[in-house]
């Protein structure tokens, strides 16, 4: 557990460094050099006082005996798939992509974090906790190419904490064991270990948080307890919608209340830093702006706020959205059928329900991408399978239900799933729910069948197709395909153009915006962007080289002078709709004119957009 442990130490200790240098105006490569130098000297005092080692350790021959044996090698072949995938391609997440990178790299242009002047809100709203963690890296080695290897860490955690929180909730070791390299092949976590989503990163401390809770419980360890502290802050930094997580987590941390009266001091200053490190400093800044301390969109009001609706909606949505296969050629042809099927009534009340129109008409993706993943087609199958299975071995002995504080947790974190259901109502409920995942499978997995079923070989064969699965998707994933795509697709005319444009749309998104910067005169610096959810990031490359300044509707042609700006990109498509102009109208008032029109597309499904370069005179 200490490389769990150091984990959560350092990306707490970066959400801090990040702040502190913000308020210091160093947010830069030399203040990372003087907090990092900083916190290696805490740590090596640390190690003094407490006389012990700090550092992983690694027992080679007992790793090497460990992956010799089935589970553990093919959780390995989906590590190391996922890493070659990390490895070779740049990372074009798009939400990473539109506002995660650039937001880094906004605030290492100022040297500091700042309430960034825009037109799209996901620059400011999102909490920081993963941006945190990126940013020393991207402000050493100037590029997003090492950013996958924060997602391949937390893969990495996975199975051990997956076993060690089965374990406390209450499941058989020798299930538990099979099944913490079961969970990680959940295409939720596999197509995210080699990219840069946030999913991932936010369920590490959110069972992190469960196990060194219950640990503290039973060894009464004020370092277990504190560890659960700063993870559970960890959780509200890396996804505000996780949230309710804290909920079982503080029963968790209860039973081992009397530590916090033992050290009251060290309690004060681990809650600080906790604070520190938690989704609080953006909470306050979303009030200050926007009367909210969650964000804008939770403004939102529906005319139909019917939850039963919401509900079942949601329900049916994520069942769905897990168990469509891998590849899916007739989402299209299914999206037709559900909007024929529904009455006009009903969608009509879905829509004033839900918060997106994919949510509100059930649409399915034809391939499972990391963007809208949720656990999957193998193990939504193989789960229900197993338990049922389960059941049976064991329908003709006596069954007694021990209702002590695992079982208390197991269902509390079923009924926080639950409670999750009746809220949102966004397209991509299968992927927001990948924190979620890992807690509630503790309540099917309890049975006490489940230890013989294990041994069964059918049972073992059907557990290796669900790792089959996974490893086929990673290969063929278009963010990260393992096979030559583009070369195959100029070889084999007669592939189908949707497959062809997907596969090039992912390919080129990392740098979606070349064709812009091929047309960039050498001197311009600062380049205006109009746009709203656009991979922005590409515009940026070479980081350092430039930076990217948004226009607002209420900006002026002296406003744009004063920062710098001659050149301006520009949406053609989002002028009239956040400016209420036509780009004509909107190029004679500010006293520009069009340069070049690019038609770029940087959106499989939306086909080219055209894009403006504009210099102002």
């Amino acid at each position: 557990m200490r490389l769990l442990a150091l984990w959560i130490c350092v990306c707490a200790y970066l959400n801090c460094a990040g702040w502190l240098l913000s308020a210091l105006h160093e947010l830069n490569a030399g203040g990372y050099v003087v907090v990092l130098a900083l916190g290696v000297a805490m740590l090596l005092v640390w190690r003094k006082r407490c006389s012990g080692p700090f550092s992983p350790e690694f027992r080679w021959p007992k790793l090497r005996r460990r992956f010799r044996r089935g589970f553990p090698m093919a959780f390995l072949a989906l590590a190391a798939l996922a890493f070659l995938g990390g490895a070779l391609y740049g990372p074009n997440n798009y939400d990473a992509m539109a506002y995660r990178i650039p937001r880094v790299l906004d605030w290492l242009a100022a040297g500091q974090w700042h309430w960034i002047h825009t037109i799209f809100p996901r620059l400011n709203n999102r909490v920081c906790g993963d941006e945190w963690v990126t940013a020393p890296l991207i402000a050493f080695a100037n590029t997003d190419r090492l950013l996958f290897l924060i997602n391949i860490v937390s893969f990495i955690l996975l199975p051990g904490l997956v076993f060690s929180v089965f374990t406390r909730l209450g499941v058989r070791a020798r299930v538990a064991w099979h099944w913490m390299w079961l969970v990680p092949s959940g295409y939720c976590f596999v197509l995210q270990a080699g990219s840069n989503g946030n999913d991932l990163f936010g369920t590490v401390f959110t069972l992190a948080a469960i196990d060194f809770a219950l640990r503290a419980k039973s060894s009464q360890s004020p370092g277990d307890f504190f560890l659960a502290v700063v993870a559970a802050a960890m959780i509200t930094s890396a996804k505000i919608s996780d949230l309710p997580l804290l909920l079982p987590c503080a029963v968790a941390l209860w039973f081992s209340r009397k530590l916090v009266f033992r050290h009251p001091l060290k309690t004060m200053c681990v809650s600080l830093f906790a604070l520190s490190a938690s989704a609080l400093p953006t909470m306050v800044f979303n009030e200050m702006h926007f009367g909210n301390f969650l964000w804008p969109e939770m403004n939102q009001s529906y005319s139909e706020n019917h939850v039963p609706l919401r509900t079942t909606a949601n329900l049916v949505l994520i069942t769905l959205q897990n168990i469509v296969p891998p590849v899916f050629p007739m989402a299209r042809a299914w999206d037709k059928t559900v909007l024929a099927v529904l009455s006009p009534e009903l969608q009509a009340r879905l829509h004033q329900t839900m918060a997106e129109p994919g949510a509100a008409e059930f649409q399915l993706p034809e391939m499972q991408m990391e963007e809208s993943a949720g656990l999957g087609f193998g193990l939504s199958f193989f789960l229900p399978i197993s338990f049922m299975a389960a059941w049976f071995l064991h329908r003709n002995r006596p069954r007694q239900f021990i209702w002590d504080y695992r079982a208390l947790l197991r269902w509390l974190l079923a009924a926080m799933f639950l409670a999750v259901m009746t809220q949102g109502g966004l397209a991509g409920v299968a992927r927001l729910m990948t924190p979620f995942y890992p807690l509630v499978l503790p309540v099917l997995l309890t049975g006490a069948g489940h230890g013989d079923l294990v041994r069964k070989a059918w049972w073992r064969a059907g557990a290796f197709a669900v790792f089959a699965c996974a490893a086929f998707l990673l290969v063929i994933s278009p963010s990260r395909p393992l096979f030559p795509a583009m070369t195959m697709l100029k070889t084999f005319p007669q592939v189908p153009e949707r497959v062809a444009t997907v596969y090039s749309v992912y390919h080129n998104r990392n740098d979606g915006f070349a064709p812009v910067r091929a047309i960039l005169p050498p001197e311009a610096r600062v380049i205006g962007f109009i746009s709203y959810d656009d991979p922005e990031a590409a515009l940026w490359r070479p980081f350092g080289a430039r930076r990217i300044e948004h226009i607002c509707p209420q900006d002026t042609p002296d406003d744009l002078k004063k920062r710098g700006i001659e050149y301006v990109l520009a949406n053609a498509e989002k002028i009239p709709t956040w400016f209420r102009l036509t780009p004509e109208e909107w190029t004679r008032q500010m006293n520009a004119e069009v340069v070049q029109r690019i038609p770029l597309t940087l959106r499989a499904g939306f086909g080219p957009r055209e894009w403006l370069l504009i210099k102002l005179n």
